[in-house]
């Protein structure tokens, strides 16, 4: 039985991700930050086969524990760095584990022989830190594709820029170390929305669509949204949990990153789609998915019946 090691893969995404490997029979570590906190992970050991599913704790800027969480793996997932909008603290709370974080994470399975395939979990911030408004120069109906230039700004907001450094290191990495023994392979998910697996109360991903759904605007960031109705490009979560699965275990794509995006409706439709109400607006597909589709076999589910999986 092969071995995958998800780090995060408790949370929004994560546990999507590990129900697809549990589904596919292989053996599966999850990392916690603190495995103490059971209500982060005790979901997961409702998932069919959980039974070959091992907790264990992991602080990814810790090398000697990301060096023994990954030692015996054929497969890493690497999704653990935190989705936050609200910090107080940008170095400590995101760049730092973003980014050193990813480096560790680079180092350590450079030199772990065991592990064939990495999937590292970027953001649609690797391509615009300025999302989901559009790069300096575009309007708002202009697309973007894995061929367009990166494009970041300091005035972006510090999680969006921390990925777009992570991702710019993962892809130095590849290109200062062209005999290495392992695939890696990036995605980068639009805002991932839909059901989660679990009750937790904090995640990110699951807050903004409640706040979406009842036009709540706890900070200037999303009073901007409702402000100037913004056009949101929303992938489901079992899409990127569908499309990391397929990425790892698919060869010879080594070094590419996969947009990960279905459709693009301003805030006020998906706001009435998470009321069950009919959009006003027909989607766009502003970021694209071709590659995906083509590359990794993957279909992309319609935003509506994305939101309406979470409003169930």
């Amino acid at each position: 039985m092969k071995k995958a090691g998800i780090i995060g893969g408790s949370g929004f995404i994560g546990s999507y991700i590990t129900k697809q490997f549990l589904d596919h029979d292989f053996e599966v570590k999850v990392s916690s930050t603190d495995i103490s906190k059971e209500e982060k992970y005790q979901h997961l050991m409702n998932l069919e086969n959980s039974d070959h599913l091992h907790i264990s704790e992991l602080d990814v800027t810790d090398k000697a524990a990301l060096k023994d969480f990954i030692k015996d793996c054929d497969i890493v997932i690497h999704g653990g760095t935190p989705f936050q909008l609200d910090v107080t603290d940008p170095q400590k709370e995101l760049f730092d584990p973003t980014i050193i974080g990813t480096e560790n994470f680079l180092e350590i399975i450079s030199k772990t022989p065991s592990v064939k395939k990495v999937v590292l979990i970027a953001s649609v911030a690797a391509w615009n830190t300025n999302f989901p408004l559009p790069v300096e120069g575009k309007t708002r109906n202009d697309t973007y594709s894995e061929k367009d230039k990166p494009y970041t700004s300091k005035d972006s907001h510090p999680y969006a820029q921390a990925k777009f450094i992570a991702n710019q290191t993962v892809e130095n990495f590849i290109k200062n170390n062209p005999e290495i023994d392992v695939e890696i392979t990036s995605v980068s998910p639009v805002m991932v929305m839909g059901k989660s697996l679990s009750n937790r109360e904090d995640s990110t991903s699951t807050g903004i669509q409640f706040l979406f759904k009842n036009k709540i605007a706890p900070n200037p960031f999303i009073q901007m949204f409702y402000d100037t109705d913004i056009p949101l490009a929303i992938v489901d979560v079992e899409d990127v949990a569908t499309g990391v699965f397929k990425a790892a275990t698919i060869p010879g794509n080594h070094g590419k990153n996969y947009l990960l995006s279905s459709e693009t409706y301003p805030v006020s439709d998906v706001s009435l789609m998470l009321n069950h109400k009919e959009p006003k607006n027909a989607p766009k597909i502003i970021y694209q998915n071709k590659m995906a589709e083509r590359e990794l076999g993957l279909p992309f589910r319609s935003v509506k019946s994305t939101l309406n999986n979470y409003s169930n």
